[in-house]
């Protein structure tokens, strides 16, 4: 075999032992994240709940929204409401369905918009430093200063009421954690060799940060998005309990518990239910979370 020929069986197998190589790690991954049962049933939970918010048109056994007030306030069962009714006749079940859209539509809207920022601002300011780092980083200890819950109820005020503007002001609040984490990433791999190496062969700042930075931060991105889903839910319902997020009728979780309220201790499951449910979902985002932090950093989950 003569040296091209071996050169080039060994470019054309190149590829194929990187695909077993990605295959072998993400297959290692796997297998530790299945041996924790509780990350495990966080992801059995979060994956029913997708699929009974995908399906509630068909799983749902009323109307969200129709009223029957000759029906209100029933007990979990009767007249075949599972979960029971609310003040105006409404089946609590159906509408904790369609309300898991609701909470999974704000979830993902803020996962995609807050680490995106957080991640531009933390590795910009983490790469450039100087007066661009103390300014980015100034931005972003004022916002840490305030709790999110008030930060997020001052924006709503500005913007108005409705489930869009809670997204934007709950997105405005969460990304600092994240700038925060991308900008220490940067700075442990701005230094490295292969950084230099990579700059030398005249690669701009802006391909260093986006080709050869961003990648090394995703893990510990994901890791703390996959925690933070619980405090993102708890402040939509919150703004939804105040009546500054998704408007009536709209079956949303925090709402519910507000009209709840006011029957806590006479009908308690107008209340408790919905009460349940963010109970629920929250912590199958915290173990999904612990559980992949011991997938993607281990070092950290063993701390």
């Amino acid at each position: 075999m003569t040296d091209t020929t071996l050169r080039a069986w060994l470019l054309s197998d190149e590829p194929t032992s990187r695909r077993q190589a990605r295959f072998s790690s993400w297959y290692k991954g796997w297998l530790t994240f299945r041996s924790n049962p509780l990350a495990m049933l966080g992801l059995i939970v979060l994956v029913v709940l997708i699929l009974a918010a995908i399906f509630a048109p068909l799983l749902a056994t009323d109307d969200p929204f129709a009223q029957d007030l000759g029906a209100r306030l029933l007990a979990p069962g009767e007249q075949g409401h599972i979960f029971g009714t609310d003040s105006l006749g409404r089946d609590i079940y159906s509408r904790l369905l369609y309300g898991a859209r609701i909470s999974l539509y704000i979830v993902l809207l803020v996962a995609m918009v807050a680490p995106l920022v957080g991640l531009i601002m933390g590795t910009v300011s983490g790469y450039a430093g100087g007066w661009v780092d103390v300014i980015l980083m100034r931005i972003t200890d004022i916002f840490l200063a305030f709790p999110r819950l008030i930060l997020a109820l001052a924006f709503v005020a500005a913007l108005g009421a409705g489930i869009e503007n809670a997204v934007l002001a709950i997105s405005l609040t969460a990304w600092p954690p994240y700038a925060r984490i991308a900008r220490a990433e940067t700075l442990t791999i701005r230094n490295s060799d292969y950084i230099h190496a990579v700059r030398l062969q005249g690669a701009g700042p802006f391909r260093i940060v986006t080709k050869h930075i961003w990648p090394l931060c995703i893990s510990s991105l994901v890791i703390r998005v996959t925690l933070d889903m619980a405090g993102i839910i708890l402040t939509a319902a919150g703004l939804g309990f105040l009546g500054l997020g998704a408007q009536p009728p709209s079956p949303e979780w925090g709402a519910m518990i507000s009209e709840g309220r006011k029957y806590i201790l006479d009908y308690w499951w107008v209340a408790t239910i919905p009460g349940i449910a963010i109970f629920a979902i929250s912590l199958a985002f915290n173990l999904l979370g612990d559980g992949l932090r011991d997938v993607l950093d281990p070092k950290e989950g063993n701390t």
